[in-house]
């Protein structure tokens, strides 16, 4: 096993992808990549800063600290929707494609079968797989939703860089397996009392209002590597993505 470093991890989850035939499945991967890496290139991150993980219905990057973090949380405020809705705007209704994004950063190592190992990814996964994230996706009308770690709101998002607005994010508290933890929801939360937007799709999980404790349960605490090539001082090759493992 490599020896960990500290990397910002950026998390990209597709909603419903499940639901969607092959077709549909396999067509939201490809915008799902040229998103991402729209997203990247306007956030000046070089591709021998950056590590993919590929995990079908989502995509991982490992991003060198090297790289601004305040312009990346920006790009991901301003471009990400715009690029989102650039492309929703020319399909069906049936294949929009709306995304749960996580920023957060930490310590992670790759092991000898090629995955990524540490806690800090761990939390970065149960985020993003967060009840509060999915509920906040599920009511809006936006393509996207942003969620931040606790480090990365303190140490970035409170200093109101250019183009971020810390009053626009708020708290919210995720129970995991290893007890409560933090983290910040940009958008503001729902009023209390108001109701439930209707599920798109039957399996979307209940109403939850984004400030309520929930609980979120990820099965695995390594995270496979299925695509990508490293770069930098992760000094290692991943093979040929596999096929999409749709949830």
């Amino acid at each position: 096993m490599t020896d960990p470093v500290y990397r910002t991890i950026l998390l990209f989850d597709i909603e419903q992808f499940g639901k969607r035939d092959n077709v549909e499945q396999a067509y939201l991967r490809r915008v799902l990549y040229d998103v991402v890496d729209d997203t990247l290139r306007a956030a000046d991150v070089d591709e021998t800063s950056r590590l993919r993980a590929d995990r079908g219905d989502s995509v991982m990057e490992l991003i060198d600290t090297q790289v601004s973090v305040p312009t990346l949380t920006k790009t991901l405020l301003t471009e990400t929707p715009a690029l989102l809705h650039s492309k929703n705007r020319l399909i069906a209704d049936s294949t929009r494609m709306r995304l749960r994004i996580v920023l957060a950063a930490g310590y992670v190592a790759v092991d000898e079968l090629g995955g990524w190992v540490g806690r800090d990814l761990n939390h970065a996964v149960r985020l993003l797989n967060s009840d509060p994230l999915r509920a906040a996706l599920r009511d809006r009308g936006e393509d996207c939703v942003l969620c931040t770690s606790d480090g990365v709101y303190e140490g970035v998002v409170r200093n109101g860089p250019l183009g971020v607005r810390p009053e626009d994010f708020h708290r919210i508290t995720v129970e995991t397996k290893e007890g409560p933890t933090v983290a910040w929801l940009h958008g503001a939360p729902r009023a209390p009392g108001s109701p439930a937007a209707a599920p798109a799709l039957p399996d979307a999980p209940g109403g939850l209002p984004a400030t309520q404790h929930n609980e979120t349960h990820v099965e695995h605490d390594h995270i496979g590597m299925s695509g990508g090539t490293a770069h930098g001082d992760l000094n290692f090759t991943i093979g040929r993505p596999e096929s999409g493992d749709p949830r």
